[in-house]
């Protein structure tokens, strides 16, 4: 019965544990990566920022209002704010206005602001698109890492095996004397290099998961993994397009390009409101106000009229226009303009240069595509020349013509060209997927 209930326990701690280790696709990995990235976080605020910006500039249209109350008491001579006599006793005052006041014209500066404003917006949104953009590429460069080095790890683990075999069959044949010892011994060291190597491959894919791991903000490694998936290389359609059509699809939508060409709007926006600066500006007011005194006595009874009867008696209004023409300032106007003018051709200058670096980096990446394409076909042929030289070494090894050394030295060859196989392969499949990505493709890793 013991046995039995530990058996079970053991048994559920086994489902416990598969049931916590998640098997993550590449999509759930971007979209965790996109959900849960600090850098995202706060580029996602200053949008909001911008926002609230806009709502300033939107404010800056309307009238503004603001009301004042006042109240106090003085002993002595005061003046009467009722009337403007001098009194010499002790008086209770208060008094209240309503002032509005708005901007009628101030060189369009409201206008080129809200204007600036809606276009810090966009700029905000496509910087946060770039970044976006920029976590999915670096995902999918980091999950198809852990690809590349699980299947070196395979590779690694099936030519352990095969000299596992040599290993035993050696064993037989220095049994029989048919070879010497020491071809026994060599066959050992090359077991013992490729068990070198399969751990040296785990390490990788360890250290390869964690920095997945790391880019979607997760800690807990042990449980975190992709799937198993064989990875087949895509195929290369994209090197159907020209650089040059790639470049002009890139150019509709690439965010960075975008959020450089609203920098230069934004400098323009810049110097519209540097210039507005020298124009006279024309606001217009209006302000109601009203007073009450208890030293306000009605002259024919003599009493003290009520305090709501005074308020209408001593009401006022006030309202006119007010013209502010700048003369001089000390050059601030005539330096911001300039200083707005060179801000300008900075902006269009970073503009033409993003351009550049990213035709350059169309081209670079097109150059690499087909590049990668050769190496990795290059690779595929050279692994089935050592591959088919490998079994006519083992014959002869297996007759004792060939020496345990010289064997050896073939077996390292074939184990050089699977691991140029593997990189080459995932090499090409990551150039292919920048390409795609340059053309507006979504990353997707079958």
């Amino acid at each position: 019965m013991k046995f039995k209930v530990t058996a079970l326990l053991f048994l559920f701690g086994i489902g416990m544990v598969m049931a916590q280790k998640k098997i993550w696709t590449l999509e759930e990995c971007v979209n965790y990566a996109v959900e849960n990235n600090l850098t995202i976080q706060q580029y996602e605020l200053d949008l909001e920022l911008s926002t609230i910006d806009k709502s300033d500039a939107i404010g800056d249209f309307l009238p503004n209002l603001n009301g004042m109350l006042n109240g106090q008491s003085n002993t002595g001579l005061s003046f009467d704010p009722t009337n403007n006599q001098p009194v010499n006793t002790t008086q209770i005052t208060s008094s209240g206005s309503v002032t509005s006041s708005v901007n009628l014209f101030n060189g369009l500066r409201n206008i080129h602001r809200l204007n600036r404003a809606k276009l810090n917006a966009i700029g905000s949104k496509y910087r946060l698109d770039d970044l976006v953009n920029d976590i999915r590429l670096n995902v999918a460069i980091n999950y198809l890492r852990i690809l590349s080095n699980k299947e070196a790890t395979k590779v690694a683990k099936a030519l352990y095996a095969v000299t596992e075999q040599d290993l035993n069959k050696t064993r037989e044949l220095v049994e029989s004397g048919v070879v010497a010892k020491g071809d026994l011994l060599e066959i050992e060291a090359t077991a013992a290099t490729r068990e070198q190597q399969i751990i040296n491959a785990e390490n990788e894919v360890l250290i390869s998961r964690i920095n997945l791991a790391q880019l979607l903000q997760i800690t807990d490694y042990e449980n975190f993994d992709i799937s198993d998936a064989e990875f087949e290389v895509p195929a290369a359609d994209i090197l159907k397009n020209s650089p040059k059509v790639i470049f002009d699809k890139a150019m509709t939508y690439w965010y960075e390009t975008k959020f450089f060409e609203t920098n230069v709007d934004l400098a323009e926006k810049d110097l519209a409101i540097a210039k507005g600066a020298s124009y006279p500006s024309l606001d217009a007011f209006f302000n109601y106000n009203t007073r009450y005194s208890d030293q306000f006595f009605d002259p024919i009874t003599g009493q003290v009229i009520p305090f709501k009867d005074q308020l209408w008696i001593n009401d006022g209004i006030a309202f006119g226009a007010q013209i502010s023409i700048p003369v001089f300032n000390g050059f601030s106007t005539r330096n911001n303009i300039k200083r707005s003018e060179i801000n300008v051709k900075k902006a269009e200058l970073d503009l033409e240069q993003n351009k550049l670096e990213l035709e350059t980096n169309i081209n670079q990446a097109y150059v690499d595509v087909i590049n990668s394409s050769k190496a990795y076909e290059a690779a595929l042929k050279t692994r089935e020349a050592r591959t088919l030289a490998l079994d006519y070494s083992k014959e002869r090894f297996d007759v004792g013509i060939m020496n345990s050394f010289d064997y050896s030295q073939s077996q390292a060859r074939v184990d050089n060209a699977e691991a140029e196989v593997i990189r080459t392969k995932y090499d090409y499949a990551f150039r292919i997927k920048v390409l795609e990505f340059y053309f507006g493709l979504p990353i997707v890793i079958d």
